[in-house]
């Protein structure tokens, strides 16, 4: 079912009646909200899930030319820092998400962020800074912006809440050096960062797939 919620277009599913809490998966650059709801059926869960899946707005990318796609913000090589600003408003826009379950009855502590390559950037993103604790923070091929100054944007709430990392040996659009930087960042602010490794590139493989069915089981036992 797809919905307007927030100024953000979202795709919506459930694996059952009921559901015990809700994800929020944000995709990645130049895909859309159908990107990652294949995946829903492959993951053997103990409890019934809402997915709400997001469309990032269309915008120019720098790093494609001034080519015109889904993103959660630009990319500019010649500046790390350039797509700041777009950071903010995308966290923003996913706050309002999460709002809009807590608004249906779901409570923040039932709630997991994740994201995919610049998705996970957003999750990671609002998840560090959001000042009620989370059920879970998942970062697919991804990275922490601006890690050296992260300590300012941190809030704290969701210092305990589980982290899921998982990243590709052979990433050629994010190298996982970027990957183990971050995680190891949040391991110095004492955050719960679970780490998985593959042999892949910028994608998703069947282990993967199970290691996320296991980290959701553990949050909705």
């Amino acid at each position: 079912m797809s919905i307007q919620t927030a100024n953000l277009e979202t795709l919506c599913t459930q694996t059952g009646d009921q559901p015990v809490g809700t994800v929020i998966w944000l995709h990645g650059l130049g895909a859309d909200a159908t990107d990652f709801e294949s995946i829903v059926p492959m993951l053997e869960l103990n409890q019934p899930l809402r997915f709400v899946f997001p469309n990032a707005p269309i915008r120019p990318i720098t790093i494609n030319g001034g080519a015109e796609m889904r993103g959660w913000y630009d990319i500019d090589p010649r500046a790390p820092l350039a797509g700041s600003q777009d950071i903010r408003e995308s966290v923003a826009a996913i706050t309002a998400l999460i709002e809009a379950e807590q608004a249906n009855g779901v409570k923040p502590s039932e709630i997991v962020l994740a994201g995919f390559s610049q998705g996970g950037v957003i999750a990671l993103e609002l998840g560090l800074g959001y000042s009620k604790k989370l059920a879970g923070i998942m970062a697919l091929s991804t990275y922490l912006h601006d890690h050296q100054n992260v300590v300012d944007r941190l809030g704290f709430a969701n210092v305990d809440t589980s982290i899921l990392m998982l990243h590709g040996i052979q990433d050629p659009m994010i190298p996982i050096t970027r990957a183990i930087t971050s995680r190891e960042c949040l391991l110095k602010y004492n955050y719960a960062v679970q780490w998985h490794e593959y042999a892949m590139g910028h994608q998703v493989c069947p282990q993967e797939i199970s290691d996320i069915t296991q980290w959701l089981n553990q949050i909705y036992p």
